[in-house]
């Protein structure tokens, strides 16, 4: 069990990849003075316009809600009100662009002392190792297939607010865990036993991702994000 005096080191990576633009947006909010750690990724959508704005524009709205509300608790209705808030913010944003149809992605983590509050919403990913255990936790997808597509069922869309509902975990953490939060475009440039593996490799977070982008630059197809954290002694 760890304590409140916890350690986290992080690394990141996003990359544009075979696209022509990067719809990905991430963040990083490092309050360990106040025992806080929160990590962010979002992907717009494609097939949509504007999926850049979408994801900077949530990514930037739940991040806000996360510096303003440190002396809350992190919980499931924290979450939610900080969804509620990004919703707002993007039907707000949709106005200003003529209506703009766009939506994103979203997955986040965020740690307080020894307890990880894991929230997702579409088909951006997290997961989480502990050495020598097999894989702790790792997020559900929300997809569905139509006609041999597939179709994000769940994300944050402009003017559908019902459709970005998030699911939400909490974990108690130990010395040795790493998380890894990621869109799409870096989960599916790699076998899953492949991108497992190296994530708990002997080696940097740095070097972890060196990895990921060799892989994502010679199998990909898309833009790819990732934080990668680890809690050390």
């Amino acid at each position: 069990m760890m304590t409140d005096q916890m350690n986290i080191k992080y690394a990141t990576i996003s990359k544009t990849g075979r696209r022509n633009n990067n719809e990905d947006t991430f963040h990083v909010v490092d309050m360990l003075g106040n025992k806080r750690f929160m990590g962010i990724v979002c992907d717009g959508m494609g097939g949509h316009s504007m999926g850049e704005v979408a994801s900077e524009t949530i990514s930037n709205a739940i991040v806000d809600y996360w510096k303003k509300h440190t002396d809350e608790t992190d919980n499931e209705k924290k979450v939610d009100d900080a969804c509620k808030v990004a919703r707002r913010e993007l039907d707000s944003k949709a106005c200003e662009l003529s209506h703009c149809e766009m939506g994103t992605t979203m997955v986040m983590a965020s740690i307080e002392g020894n307890k990880v509050t894991i929230a997702h919403v579409g088909d951006s990913r997290c997961y989480l190792q502990r050495p020598g255990e097999n894989l702790i936790y790792q997020t559900e997808d929300h997809i569905r297939i139509d006609f041999g597509w597939e179709i994000v069922a769940r994300c944050f869309f402009s003017y559908r607010p019902d459709k970005a509902v998030p699911d939400v975990v909490q974990y108690e953490l130990q010395a040795g865990d790493r998380l890894l939060l990621c869109s799409d475009g870096l989960y599916k440039s790699m076998a899953p036993n492949t991108l497992l593996s190296r994530m708990m490799d002997d080696k940097s977070l740095e070097e972890i991702l060196n990895v990921y982008d060799f892989l994502c630059d010679k199998q990909g197809d898309d833009n790819y994000t990732a934080i990668l954290i680890e809690i050390t002694e």
